[in-house]
């Protein structure tokens, strides 16, 4: 007998036979046992009515920040855990933002261990200079034996470009990736919000979208020059997509991801200064966020992330010119995107949750099929609901979504042979 049936879910997944279709799924000792027509009698101790809903492999999130060791006070491993659980992730992808940052086999270790007998697996992405500074390469092979997935400085741009040539030139050795938040820091410098008419009017200092264009311009060359590959994370304007679609139509191997959250404002909503919109690359124009929706449509944008970064009060209840970047997203980075996505197909939305960030990591891809451990997402795209503060699971609550109404609710999450059900 099952432990759990899922009752009349519709399975969204490219990859499986029964793709759009709803059936009866059952679950024993977190394997899928059974996938039935609706109108089979399956027994279980469990049953769970579906009819509403609809299941995908588990979600996977590109970039998180999760600061242990060293800033535990922001947000523990523990506590992330539980923040994407609730978002729908079952994988997430750390960027090295602890304090050492992740650049020794040790520190790979740590974060692959402290989640091996969770439900979310942590995949540690290391450091490409060492400690972050930009200026010398890691030990990236060992690094990438020991585990990490992926190279970048963290939240840091790397505009080094002598070092960039270097890292592509030696990850291609054995397939690494790079990842990159595309910036020109002597453009960038000291800005607070998106440069235009809104930061003219607030009297803040502006980030040009020249900035991240140029660095997107640099890193294109330097990589025609050194090979290897390239993950742009972070793409915020309408000329950055124009870039990268016409790199990829050259045969270049790139890559990019948005964050869910620059799909929901423009820098038009800054104007109360409330510390929750300052993000890194900022909020940009209406202009540039139908650009992403297209970019996301025509597969120039491969994933979309939470850029999940936790900041505890002190670094965020301050003027605006004074606090930290950043707001938390693992929650709230589906719902998110699948509120503001306007004519973009569910179907399609879910590729850069699952399907796209696997190959991009070369994690393997899991199977909605009989036999295998379940590795799943249960939840209800028209479903809507309120982030309410006191719900939140991240240890900081700097989220400019506590109190907003989103549409799409997760309702369960299955991995490793546990399973975590929110109804």
């Amino acid at each position: 007998m099952n432990d759990l049936l899922l009752k009349s879910v519709q399975i969204i997944d490219k990859q499986s036979p029964f793709h759009l279709q709803r059936k009866n799924i059952g679950l024993k000792n977190g394997f899928i046992t059974s996938i039935t027509d609706t109108n089979e009698l399956v027994e279980a101790h469990k049953t769970l009515d579906c009819s509403q809903a609809s299941l995908s492999v588990g979600w996977i999130d590109m970039r998180a920040s999760v600061p242990e060791p060293g800033l535990e006070y922001k947000e523990s491993i523990d506590s992330a855990c539980q923040a994407a659980m609730r978002g729908g992730f079952t994988e997430v992808a750390v960027l090295p933002v602890s304090q050492p940052p992740i650049q020794s086999k040790e520190a790979v270790h740590f974060l692959i261990k402290r989640t091996e007998n969770k439900l979310c697996s942590f995949y540690p992405i290391a450091s490409s200079s060492k400690d972050l500074k930009g200026e010398e390469m890691t030990e990236m092979y060992d690094l990438f034996i020991a585990g990490a997935v992926a190279f970048c400085d963290g939240t840091n741009p790397t505009t080094n470009s002598a070092l960039i040539v270097k890292i592509l030139q030696y990850l291609h050795q054995f397939d690494g990736l790079f990842i990159n938040m595309p910036d020109e820091k002597n453009l960038s410098k000291n800005g607070m919000m998106h440069e235009g008419i809104s930061s003219t009017y607030l009297g803040m200092k502006g980030i040009p979208a020249l900035a991240e264009q140029m660095g997107i311009i640099r890193d294109l060359e330097l990589m025609s020059y050194a090979g290897g590959k390239i993950h742009f994370s972070g793409i915020s304007t309408e000329r950055s997509v124009q870039l990268i679609r016409e790199a990829k139509a050259k045969g270049m191997a790139v890559t990019a991801d948005i964050a869910a959250h620059h799909l929901a404002f423009t820098d038009e909503d800054l104007k109360d200064f409330d510390t929750n919109l300052k993000v890194k690359p900022p909020f940009r124009t209406a202009k540039d966020i139908e650009a992403l929706i297209e970019g996301l449509k025509d597969g120039t944008i491969d994933a979309i992330t939470s850029d999940h970064q936790p900041q505890d009060e002190e670094s965020k209840r301050l003027e605006f010119d004074m606090a930290e970047f950043g707001i938390i997203g693992l929650e709230t980075a589906f719902a998110v995107a699948n509120t503001f996505r306007k004519d973009l197909d569910l179907t399609q939305l879910l590729e850069k949750f699952t399907i796209n960030p696997r190959k991009i990591l070369k994690i393997q891809q899991p199977i909605i099929a009989v036999g295998q451990i379940a590795n799943l997402t249960l939840f209800a795209p028209e479903q809507t609901w309120t982030y309410h503060l006191q719900e939140v699971q991240s240890q900081s609550k700097n989220s400019p979504f506590i109190g907003k109404e989103l549409k799409g609710k997760v309702l369960g999450v299955f991995n490793k042979q546990r399973q975590q059900v929110f109804i």
